[in-house]
Parts: structure tokens; C-alpha cells; sequence
């Protein structure tokens, strides 16, 4: 995450920029999912790769306390450790007209990866965190389908998709669980404002403020009365003797 931060703005918005132009270039082209070409997987391969070692960002879902790298692509190798993003669909960087596809392997001994997605609901959320940006997404729809059905898959015009994917039944795996969301604006947590219930007006806080320094002013002037009485005047005049010659080293 932190070799994410370090880019600057100017290079998040020139890789966001060359993702959202490949995706719509895959929206225009109607073609969809779809075994790349080699040309085709090595400009792939080379959009959103952020830290180059193939990681394009990161995906938090909340309720299943998951918090995964998502690489380009499904090798075995990447499906191990962590969850990859489908050749074909749209870069994650989302707006209209896209419609991400991220898998992710369930029940490894080694990982928990999207053993728990089957727990999702429609109205949970989950989010992609991409270059600088959170990407939230609310899940409305949950399919099961078989592998070669891809239509819920498709770019739909206008809106903006990303789906989860996972085998199941879990242990058997014959069939595909597909759990989509729309994109939401983000949660005012992410926002860092000041809840309601701790705000206090300035009209409240000036009065208070006030009697406190005036609580201050008063009690100065009477210690300082007090001590002039007290303090006979060449004692006052050496004190300020002192003060003198201690400013003066």
C-alpha cells in the first residue's frame, strides 16, 4: 500500500486516464469477455500496474473482514495468495459504462481469500482502492450460474459494475457465485468530518472564553497589589535591577 502512495498526483491521473481510455475502447468494441490476444495482454498487463508486480490496487470487503491485492489476471500463482482481475472486463477504476470482474478462489488451507463472499447480501458494500482513490460498491444482485454463462458479465450502458466471483458449491465448485454491486458514493466516515454531536458554535465557546481571561487579568492585578504593598521600595528597585541585568546577558 505504501509503494501505492508514493506516486504522485500527476502520475495517478495519468494512469487513471489510460485505464478509463482502454475501457472505453472495450466498452465501444461490444466484444466483452474474451481470451486476449498477445498484443492485447501485454497493453493489459501494462495499465494500472502500480507497484509492477502486477498489483492494480486493493479490495476491502467489511463484512467478512477481507482485505486482498487484486493482480492483473487469474494464474494459479495469483488465485494462491491473493484475487485477480479478469482479462476483458473494465480496468477497476470505475464510471459509466463499466463493468469489473474480480475472482478469487474459496476455501484454501493456506488463505481465506472469498471463502465468506457467499455471506454477502444485497445492500452490503464493499470497496476497491485504486492509485488515490476508494471506489465504494453496493451489492444488488447474487447469481449462481455455470461457468460458460457470462451475460450477467457484460457491460450494461451507463452503468458502472463490479462483480465478485467465486466457484460454488463450496468443496465442489461446479457452478460460479456472482455477487454484483453498483457504484455508491462513498461513506461519510471516509470523508473525516465532524459528527453533529460535537460540533459546538463559536457563539457558545466566546462567552466562556471571555470570563476566563477576565478571571486571569483579576487575579494578576491583585497578586500585584498585594506585593507592592508587602515589598519595600529599594527591594523593588533591585528586583528591577535584576531583571535588567539578566536581559542583558
Amino acid at each position: 500500500v505504501e509503494r501505492v502512495a508514493d506516486h504522485s498526483a500527476e502520475e495517478n491521473q495519468k494512469l487513471r486516464e489510460e485505464a478509463e481510455a482502454y475501457n472505453q475502447r472495450l466498452y465501444e468494441s461490444g466484444e466483452g469477455l474474451h481470451n486476449l490476444t498477445e498484443a492485447e495482454e501485454k497493453e493489459y498487463n501494462s495499465l494500472l500496474n502500480i507497484t509492477e508486480d502486477g498489483i492494480m490496487g486493493y479490495i476491502d470487503i467489511p463484512k467478512i473482514n477481507v482485505q486482498l491485492p487484486i493482480y492483473h489476471g487469474t494464474d494459479e500463482a495469483v488465485l494462491e495468495i491473493a484475487v485477480g482481475h479478469i482479462p476483458g472486463s473494465s480496468l477497476p477504476v470505475g464510471g459509466p459504462n463499466t463493468h469489473t470482474v474480480i475472482s478469487g478462489h474459496r476455501g484454501l488451507p493456506s488463505a481465506k481469500l472469498f471463502t465468506d463472499i457467499d455471506q454477502l447480501r444485497e445492500g452490503d458494500t464493499f470497496t476497491l482502492n485504486i492509485l488515490d482513490e476508494t471506489l465504494t460498491y453496493e451489492v444488488d444482485q447474487i447469481r449462481t450460474v455455470l461457468p460458460n454463462e457470462l451475460q450477467d458479465l457484460t457491460i450494461q450502458e451507463g452503468q458502472d459494475y463490479c462483480t465478485l466471483v467465486t466457484c460454488t458449491p463450496y468443496g465442489i465448485n461446479t457452478h460460479r457465485l456472482l455477487v454484483r454491486g453498483h457504484r455508491i458514493p462513498n461513506a461519510a466516515d471516509d470523508v473525516h468530518i465532524v459528527a453533529d454531536a460535537v460540533q459546538i458554535s463559536p457563539l457558545m465557546v466566546a462567552p466562556a472564553i471571555a470570563a476566563v481571561i477576565l478571571l486571569i487579568l483579576m487575579l494578576w492585578l491583585f497578586l500585584s497589589t498585594r506585593s507592592k504593598r508587602k515589598r519595600p521600595e529599594h527591594t523593588a528597585r533591585l528586583v528591577g535591577k535584576d531583571v535588567q541585568e539578566g536581559k542583558n546577558r
